[in-house]
This record gives C-alpha cells, structure tokens and sequence, in this order.
C-alpha cells in the first residue's frame, strides 16, 4: 500500500456570520484556497485526478455539487472531476480521508480533499426546510429525538458532570488561545487572503478579545430555561473554506514537493444519536488502534468544539493531556464553517505540528446523527 501525504493545507480566514466573508459565493470561496494551492506549490491542474469537497446545507448557493462549481471557478481545466460529500461537520474531513484512501490504493494519483461553507447565505438547516428527514421509522426507535444539537450538548453536559463555570472556563481559554495564536501571526502562512469589494479579508473574525468566564456568565442558556448552554459556549455561525493537496510520498518527491505530514489512519464511528456529539470518543479509540499508538503518544489533539462539553467529554473518557487539546483555540472562537471546518482544523493542526516539531496529531469532529471522524497524521521531516 503506498503512502499518502498531505503536501500543502490552506485556508481562508473564518469570517463570522454577515462579516467580511458574507457576500462571497461558497463556490468562489472555495476557488480561493484552490487557486492558493496551485499558486504555493506550482501544481498542474491538469494533474488532479479528483477534487473531493465536503459541504452539510447542500441547498440553495450550495446545491448541484458545489466542489465541481469550485473547480471551474478556479480556472482548472474542465477535465478535473469534483464531488460533494456529507457526512454532516465531518464532511472535509471525510473528504481527507477517501482523499487519502484513493491514494493509498493507487487508483488516484493526486487528489484535493477540503469543504466550505457560507452559513451566512445558505443557514444552518435551510436545506431541509420542509419534510422530515430520520422518518417514522427512526422516531419510533428512538424516544427523545431531535434536530437540535445544543439539546444533546445539555444531555452530555449533565450526563459527564459538567459544571457551567466549567463550561465557561473552557470557552474563555479558547478565545484567549485564539487571540494568542493570531497575535503571534500562527495562522499567517496557512491564510488565504480573499479580495472583497476591493479589500482583503485576512484574518479570522470570531475571536472575541478580553473574554472571560465571568462575562460568559451572563448570558442566558439557549436550549433550556436551566440549562448550561448559551451561545458563549458554542460554536459560532461562520464562513470559511479550506483545501489540502493529498498525493503519494513518491509522486511529491518526484515533483520535488517537500510533504508536511503523512497520513496514519483515519476511523469513523457511530455513538448514540440521541447524545449525538459523542462519537468522537469512540472513533478515537479506533484511529488509536489502528495506528498501534496509544494516547500520550499524540502531540496535539484538534477536537471540534462544537459546545464546550464536547471537548471535554472527550477529554475526561480519554485521559488525554489537556495541554494538548485545542492549543490554538477552536469553532467557540475561531468559529464553525460545517463543511469546511474538517480541513479548517487540518490546516491548523498541520502547520502547528511542524512549527512545534510534533511527531503525531489527531484530529476529531462529532457530527449530527452521532457519527465521528477520527484522523492521525505524522509530521514529515
């Protein structure tokens, strides 16, 4: 089985909802962090064999197969093949994954995976605007089921004991992460500047400066009178996309690509849907085994922070170095562009690595339905 590496990972700034990233078509945002790839590596076009691209509300600016959009709005020739996937917040990651596993098999040679999002123009849930999308058969199986994510937040936050000072303690680091990281220009060499209007969008938007769990404690819950969710200890509404360049380790040496990481193993597990954010525990457990490595050997854990007790369930069943876990901040700050936060959290999570001379990161994202990706990579030289 040959080996795939990720070769180059760019994304846009995230841009918080109706910011500066609002008026943008989800496909010409993705042409952006395309272009971005061809521009940083001198890849030919003409070479991709496939475009693999996740995105969750496939209607509207979003419908019809937006990864094939991207791809002639990028100026690629009309020969390059692109599909969508969803597999709900996963979805980019998911897209690295067959990215990786059609080159590992030789059946592809260099294969683009990433995702976008513009929840600004096509909202969350839009796309099933009308029907019902689990059918009665799944409504009987299941008591207590709902569409509502921040309903399984509380769920998990109750069931893992977790406090709301704990919760809001929790979001406070991730801005106060975020705002570090920016400050210190971490995100610049992995940014995508987007031209808007005749100005350029440049960096992220979410990141809220001077927050802290005290303030965090003002705001009421969102979901339930009682409850422990508000919308300081979620993830924000974004925009944003992301791409990675993904071809075998012989393939970059010959076209004298220097990789940044190589792929390790990826998993994908099912949790309760009803607690629905869980899964990222399991897939954990799976991408760990699969790898023959065990937790401490990770260096740095990307854990989508969906609500707050998301990342720290995880934490408390893994064992996990709580250092470790989200060092730049996440969606609660840097926010949650769906279908392209997979490859957002790559991206990240990549360059991170390599500035921090890491060997091994794991990346995870719960999805809707109580699915999960897990994804080890290794740092290449």
């Amino acid at each position: 089985m040959r080996e795939a590496v990720i070769v180059k990972a760019v994304r846009t700034p995230v841009g918080k909802r109706n910011g500066g990233l609002s008026g943008v078509h989800a496909a010409d945002l993705s042409a952006a962090v395309l272009g971005a790839l061809v521009d940083r590596t001198g890849l030919d076009p003409s070479t991709v064999d496939d475009v693999v691209w996740g995105c969750v509300s496939q209607g509207g600016d979003q419908s019809s197969n937006v990864g094939r959009f991207a791809v002639l709005a990028a100026g690629w020739p009309e020969s390059v093949p692109a599909t969508t996937v969803n597999r709900a917040c996963g979805s980019s990651q998911q897209a690295l994954d067959f990215a990786a596993q059609a080159v590992m098999s030789g059946q592809q040679q260099v294969v683009v995976a990433g995702g976008v999002e513009v929840m600004s123009r096509v909202p969350l849930g839009s796309a099933r605007a009308t029907g019902m999308p689990y059918g009665p058969r799944v409504l009987e199986r299941y008591d207590n089921f709902s569409f509502n994510q921040g309903i399984s937040a509380e769920m998990i936050a109750r069931r893992w004991g977790l406090s709301r000072t704990q919760l809001d303690e929790y979001s406070a680091r991730s801005h106060e992460l975020a705002a570090a990281a920016q400050d210190r220009g971490a995100f610049v060499d992995q940014i995508v500047p987007v031209p808007v209007d005749g100005a350029m969008v440049t960096a992220d938007e979410g990141i809220r400066r001077g927050t802290t769990a005290d303030k965090l404690a003002t705001l009421k819950p969102a979901f339930t009178e009682d409850g422990v969710i508000h919308a300081g200890n979620s993830s924000q509404i974004s925009d944003g996309a992301a791409a990675l360049l993904v071809t075998s380790a012989d393939y970059a040496a010959a076209q004298g690509w220097t990789p940044i990481a190589r792929y390790v193993a990826g998993a994908v597990a099912g949790a309760d849907p009803v607690l629905m954010l869980t899964g990222p525990i399991p897939a954990t457990r799976k991408a760990l085994a699969k790898a023959g490595l065990a937790i401490g050997d990770i260096g740095v854990f990307e854990v989508n922070e969906a609500f707050a007790p998301v990342p720290l369930a995880w934490l408390s069943d893994t064992g996990a170095d709580a250092d470790r876990l989200n060092p730049l901040g996440g969606a609660i700050a840097l926010g949650h562009p769906l279908g392209g936060s997979g490859a957002v959290l790559m991206t990240r999570m990549v360059h991170h690595m390599r500035e921090n001379n890491l060997r091994y990161g794991l990346q995870t994202m719960c999805e809707g339905g109580g699915t999960a990706n897990a994804t080890i990579v290794e740092l290449v030289g």
